[in-house]
This record gives structure tokens, C-alpha cells and sequence, in this order.
């Protein structure tokens, strides 16, 4: 693999450390925020299955996300990766947890606009479907979860010292499916960009096929990594402590309502079953996990009677949401043109 290889994969791996800085928040703000996890465990549990998750699960929502626009060339999928990373750096540093799959998604667009390929409507609106009924759904299912964790509390009549410890076991748990889950739906927003013009190969390792993809997938799961350790606490202390005073049992809630709606729209496995079954299914595409955390959120706290919700922050995490995507078309249609016009690279084929 030439340097060039590498120079062009670099914006993947900002995106990833960007997702990582941003999108950890999401997993562990609301155990670190209550002092009930440690930053430095909630650090390596998401650096861990985060990437495993990555690896093993990532090809369903990346097929999804592949179906909006297939960046067909290396330079191309450096300027839409590179654009969307920006963007969510920009919207990190001012503290907001941003959709890193609204900046994809929107980067995505500017790439169809500049290079003349239609995008495809439907799919687009399949994927901004889920910004809307993502954070219902989250909010669904955390008021269920915490009239049944509340009704299991008060009718077991175990010990406060009890509750504590089962609550950080809880909450490690409930991480550790969180992250697997991050990893499985955003990755595609880290390397999905680049899987039509991958530059690897299939390999067999001890007789185990590691395909070009998963290797990106890897790759992407280690940058995201970086970002966990290196930029994540501050948002985390903001989704965590800010936006409605958490317990640590609603946590938890926050956390599994979170966790159930990325693991819903990357599950290849749950899509086959409900479909052999002439079910409804959910479409596999990469959904926002700080909107489905802000939804969970704010479930818990219409359960608890709707108070304290810091409305005069959510405003701002709104806007975020909005100019997120418009954002990031901008930027990489602009950057495209520098790219092909000054640079002479190709970004489209």
C-alpha cells in the first residue's frame, strides 16, 4: 500500500477519531456524568468493543449508506470523509453531541451534486426518516425500560449498598452493548465511504477470511478508539450532566434505549428473520446515536413527570442537528472542486 493510500485514508481515520470524540458521549456520558464509571473504564470498554462490533457487524448499515452514493474514487472518498470530519470536529469543540451520520450523509450529497450522479431519494429518505422517529423510538423505549427497572427496585427491596454495586454492574453491561452496538451502525459512517474504492484485498488468516472491508472496518474501529481516549470527556460531561440530571439508575435506562436502536438498524441477522417471516423490518442504515441518546434522555424524563429538562440546551443540540448536514454538503462540494481544479486529482469516475 503507497503513501498516497495512506494520505488518502487519513480523513477516514479523522472521521473515526472524530465519531470516537463525539459519539462515546453517547455510551458513557450519562454513567461518567454520575460518577457511578470511571472515565478511564468507560475509555477502554468502548475502545474494545467498539471495534469488535466494528469488524463482526459493520456490513449491514454500510450496505445502507453504500446506497445513497458510491464514492467511486479514493480522492472523492478523501473529500467526503475529510468534510464530514471537519464538521463534526467544528460541532465537537463547541461542546454539542452533532450526528456524525448527518455529516456523511450530508458530505454524501455534495459529492452526487459535484460529480452529476443522482441521489437516491428513497434511500436518502429512509436515512432521514430515522432523525425523526430514531429519537421517538429511543424515547419509547426508555419510558418502558424505567417503569420496569423502577417496578423490579421497589418490589425487590434490595439494600441501597446493593443497588449501588448492581448499578455499576449494570451500567458496565449496558456500556459494553452500547459500544459493540456504536461500532456495528457508525462505522459505516467512519470507512463506508471508502469500501468501493478500497485499496485491500481479501486475506486468510489461520484459515479465517478477513475481507478488504473488514480490514477498513478494523482500521476505522482503532481511529475511533483514539478519539475515545484522547477528546471524548468533555462531551461526555455534557450529554452526561447538562441536559437533565440523571441517577444512575436512569443511566442505565438511557444507555439500553440507545443501545437497542443502533443494534435495531445494524443487525443483518434481525433483518433476515423478521423478513423470512413476511414481517416489518427496519431499514440497515447508519442512524444518529446522539439523537437516539437525546431521545432517550428525554424520555426518562417525560417518565419522571417531564421537569428539569434544560430546554435552553437542547435548542442549541437542535440546531446542531440542522445545520449539521447543510454544513457538510457545502464543505465538500467546495473542497471537491479545490481538490480536482488545484490538486488534479480525481474525485470522480
Amino acid at each position: 500500500m503507497g503513501i498516497e493510500v495512506l494520505i488518502f485514508l487519513s480523513s477516514g481515520l479523522f472521521m473515526g477519531w472524530s465519531l470516537g470524540a463525539n459519539d462515546a458521549a453517547n455510551i458513557f456520558g450519562t454513567a461518567v456524568g454520575t460518577r457511578m464509571v470511571k472515565f478511564s473504564t468507560a475509555a477502554v470498554i468502548c475502545c474494545i468493543f467498539i471495534t469488535l462490533g466494528a469488524v463482526i457487524s459493520g456490513a449491514g448499515a454500510s450496505e445502507g449508506l453504500g446506497r445513497l452514493g458510491a464514492v467511486n474514487a479514493l480522492p472523492g472518498s478523501f473529500v467526503v470523509s475529510f468534510s464530514a470530519a471537519f464538521t463534526v470536529m467544528w460541532m465537537t469543540r463547541a461542546g454539542l453531541p452533532v450526528s456524525t451520520t448527518q455529516a456523511i450523509v450530508g458530505a454524501i450529497v455534495g459529492w452526487n451534486l459535484f460529480s452529476g450522479n443522482p441521489t437516491d431519494t428513497t434511500v436518502l429518505t429512509r436515512i432521514a426518516g430515522t432523525w425523526v422517529y430514531g429519537p421517538i423510538l429511543s424515547a419509547v423505549f426508555a419510558i418502558i425500560i424505567y417503569f420496569i427497572v423502577k417496578t423490579i427496585v421497589e418490589k425487590s427491596g434490595v439494600h441501597l449498598i446493593k443497588l449501588d454495586r448492581y448499578t455499576r454492574a449494570a451500567l458496565i453491561i449496558a456500556g459494553i452493548f452500547g459500544s459493540f452496538s456504536l461500532g456495528a451502525n457508525n462505522i459505516a459512517n467512519v470507512m463506508g465511504v471508502f469500501i468501493p474504492a478500497s485499496p485491500f484485498s481479501d486475506l486468510k488468516i489461520m484459515g479465517i477470511r478477513f475481507t478488504g472491508t473488514q480490514q477498513l472496518f478494523l482500521i476505522g474501529g482503532i481511529a475511533i478508539s483514539v478519539g475515545v481516549v484522547t477528546y471524548s470527556k468533555r462531551v461526555m460531561m455534557t450529554v452526561g450532566t447538562n441536559l437533565f440530571k440523571l441517577s444512575p439508575v436512569t443511566a442505565f435506562v438511557v444507555i439500553v434505549s440507545t443501545a437497542l436502536v443502533l443494534f435495531l438498524f445494524a443487525s443483518q441477522e434481525l433483518y433476515q428473520w423478521l423478513s423470512a417471516r413476511g414481517l416489518p423490518t427496519l431499514p440497515l442504515v447508519p442512524v444518529s446515536q446522539s439523537q437516539a441518546c437525546v431521545g432517550a434522555i428525554l424520555g426518562v424524563s417525560i417518565a419522571k413527570g417531564g421537569r428539569n429538562i434544560n430546554f435552553r440546551l437542547l435548542g442549541k443540540i437542535s440546531i446542531g442537528w440542522v445545520a449539521t448536514p447543510v454544513m457538510a454538503a457545502i464543505l465538500c462540494y467546495v473542497a471537491l472542486f479545490f481538490m480536482q481544479n488545484v490538486f488534479m486529482q480525481q474525485v470522480f469516475i
